[in-house]
């Protein structure tokens, strides 16, 4: 699908006409310059790779360097290929004028990291034991792993502690409540994952 690269700048509300309060992402969504058009008859496979916020020439890793150059660009510090889109050419801008009021779009981001936690931040486990007679250091243990004789060693997949969040998630279907093309600023509607500041790719859905 067509979209844009943008980067997550907030939340915030918005009234309707009827007086009904709705909670909006605010999102800054492009500018992005098309670095490389690939074609079925060169590359394989039909694409648009797009570039999105400056970065500095001399922290651009060399082959990069030359490959925005040979595009005759400045160097960006996030690409993504896009499918869906039509009569584009080297250079051109794609701005969020692309997307208008009740678009629906789907919207990739990392969510926000929160290191290594235990199972019941993790996956929602009530803890085991009570919490009188003295008992303080396993209220929020998993409890059992599993039986001794059979099969002697812990299933895998089994929902335990680890590292929880910074994972690829996609919002799907989220309604574009409103576009300022003057500073490139899309509204849609709910949350979006990621943290202040991270890179969203926000696909048009047709």
């Amino acid at each position: 699908m067509p979209g844009i690269i943008g980067k997550k700048i907030g939340m915030t509300s918005l009234f309707t006409e009827d007086g009904k309060q709705i909670p909006v992402t605010v999102i800054q969504a492009g500018p992005c310059v098309v670095t490389q058009v690939k074609t079925v008859e060169k590359d394989g496979y039909s694409a648009v790779q797009l570039g999105f916020d400056d970065l500095k020439e001399k922290k651009c890793p060399k082959p990069l360097l030359g490959h925005f150059k040979k595009a005759n660009i400045t160097p960006k510090k996030k690409l993504v290929e896009f499918h869906g889109f039509e009569n584009v050419n080297l250079g051109d801008i794609i701005t969020v004028e692309m997307f208008q009021p009740n678009d629906f779009v789907d919207i990739i981001g990392n969510s926000k990291g929160k290191g290594f936690q235990g199972v019941v931040k993790r996956h929602g486990f009530s803890g085991v034991g009570g919490q009188t007679h003295g008992q303080h250091n396993r209220l929020r243990a998993p409890g059992s792993m599993g039986a001794s004789s059979f099969p002697s060693r812990v299933w895998k997949g089994k929902r335990m502690a680890g590292r929880t969040g910074n994972n690829r998630v996609t919002i799907f279907n989220l309604p574009v409540m409103k576009i300022m093309p003057d500073n490139n600023i899309l509204l849609v509607k709910g949350c979006v994952p990621g943290a202040v500041g991270s890179y969203l790719i926000i696909e048009k859905n047709i």
